[in-house]
């Protein structure tokens, strides 16, 4: 199974830079999407249909044109889970889950800590989120939680670790709940398959960025334990240029 997770930031701008074509060329078998700012009334949902996909959900933020989160399929989930049942979490729109009978796949979409009110939000999702997922985890073990994160955890993972240190998204907090995030069974499947520096997956639409290669790995596809050996494949679609995200892909054999 082929999934890609991308926060498309505004699904309705992202077609318009060829979103579609570019759906069709990658092929995964699941897309997780982040960031669509967008209902689904206020969109052709007949373009994803004829891109072969027949299966899509969405679960938008209450205040429109924020967040929201989206899974497209080519083969029909055996349920779907909108939100956590958690109200503080799920006002924003920013957790969606599809089963299968051998995985299930949430699209997640981490606040991020813009400013102290934000950041003290984002502490509370991530505390309450981890709670939820260790839950989660009994009833179904074989889970890829893929999205954005809204944190780099080591610092392999930003271009700029001693001047960024104090900044949100790469704060000591963050950073060690990733970790506890991770030790409480997880697996960071690029991570696993790749060591290399320099691989992100944002890039500041300020002061050429992204043509500097001034990034942060942000989204991510966590594995729980029981899949790690079916991991065959994790990788950055860096080419990808419909957002300031570009795509990650893993590609577990189920």
């Amino acid at each position: 199974m082929k999934i890609i997770s991308y926060n498309v930031n505004g699904i309705r701008a992202a077609l318009k830079k060829g979103f579609i074509d570019w759906l069709i060329a990658a092929n995964p078998d699941v897309i997780a999407l982040q960031e669509t700012k967008a209902h689904k009334e206020q969109l052709d949902l007949s373009l994803f249909e004829k891109a072969g996909y027949p299966y899509h959900y969405w679960f938008s933020a209450q205040k429109k044109g924020y967040s929201s989160v989206a899974i497209f399929s080519k083969t029909q989930p055996n349920h779907i889970e909108y939100g956590t049942g958690i109200e503080s979490m799920d006002f924003e729109g920013r957790n969606l889950r599809i089963d299968f009978d051998t995985i299930s796949i949430m699209s997640l979409y981490l606040p991020s800590g813009t400013n102290d009110a934000r950041l003290a939000f984002k502490l509370n999702y991530m505390d309450e989120f981890l709670d939820y997922v260790n839950d989660l985890k009994q009833n179904y073990p074989n889970l890829v939680i893929c999205g954005d994160y809204n944190i780099c955890h080591e610092a392999i993972d930003i271009h700029d670790p001693v001047r960024l240190k104090n900044t949100s998204g790469f704060l000591p907090v963050e950073r060690e709940w990733l970790t506890q995030f991770l030790d409480s069974g997880f697996i960071d499947s690029f991570r696993l398959l790749n060591k290399e520096p320099n691989r992100y997956s944002w890039w500041s639409y300020r002061g050429q960025a992204r043509q500097r290669n001034k990034g942060w790995r942000l989204d991510y596809h966590m594995v729980t334990n029981p899949l790690k050996d079916k991991i065959k494949r994790a990788t950055i679609l860096n080419k990808a240029v419909h957002s300031d995200h570009c795509p990650v892909v893993v590609e577990i054999d189920i």
